[in-house]
């Protein structure tokens, strides 16, 4: 796999940041700007040939400038071996769309829209896949809350389903060790050589 990114690097001197070899595999960092050039240079090239695409997703890292990781899995099927390409940017600067490059990429890229609000330029219908037509946030983000913002249930007097605020019926919990759900206040079998062996210690 060395020489392999040795051989992208001087294929690709304008577009890529960096290569690395984690766990046997190849990751190509590239420019966002350059995505377009790069996808097309590791599917024509003869010593690349990653012909398929398998998979786009993001990655979050909200303490970072830029940051999404958009992450490309190729494939070649000839040379038998994966390429990793990464990019890195933030909420309002477009990723260039690989549609045209790889047919594949445009459900995929739609998907990361979807739960982490990336965008792609050029993409000929970027809107939701996964959630719901008036879904409000992206749920892979680290920040979108772990109850979410509404909550959807049958309405049977107005015989549709309505969406409203989420209630919680109760208080998030306080382990304050008192609580019957912490446990018994009685020594449990087997707890005894525990404490034996903290006295022999002190």
């Amino acid at each position: 796999m060395q020489e392999i990114a040795a051989h992208i690097e001087a294929g690709l001197p304008d577009a890529v940041l960096r290569t690395e070899v984690v766990r046997g595999e190849l990751v190509v960092w590239v420019k966002r700007e350059s995505l377009v050039a790069a996808a097309s240079y590791l599917r024509d090239d003869a010593v690349c040939d990653c012909k398929m695409l398998i998979d786009v997703c993001g990655v979050d890292y909200p303490d970072r400038d830029n940051r999404f990781e958009v992450v490309y899995q190729l494939l070649s099927h000839r040379l038998n071996h994966r390429i990793r390409m990464k990019v890195a940017t933030d909420e309002d600067t477009p990723v260039p769309s690989l549609n045209g490059v790889f047919s594949s990429a445009g459900w995929f890229e739609r998907e990361a829209y979807d739960l982490y609000g990336i965008l792609f330029s050029g993409h000929p219908d970027l809107r939701r896949i996964l959630t719901d037509y008036g879904f409000e946030g992206h749920p892979l983000r680290k920040d979108f809350p772990l109850t979410g913002n509404v909550e959807v249930r049958y309405d049977d007097e107005q015989k549709r389903v309505v969406y409203e605020p989420v209630r919680l019926t109760q208080d998030f919990r306080s382990f304050d060790f008192e609580s019957p759900w912490e446990g018994p206040e009685r020594m449990l079998p087997g707890d005894e050589k525990a404490s034996k062996a903290e006295q022999a210690k002190g």
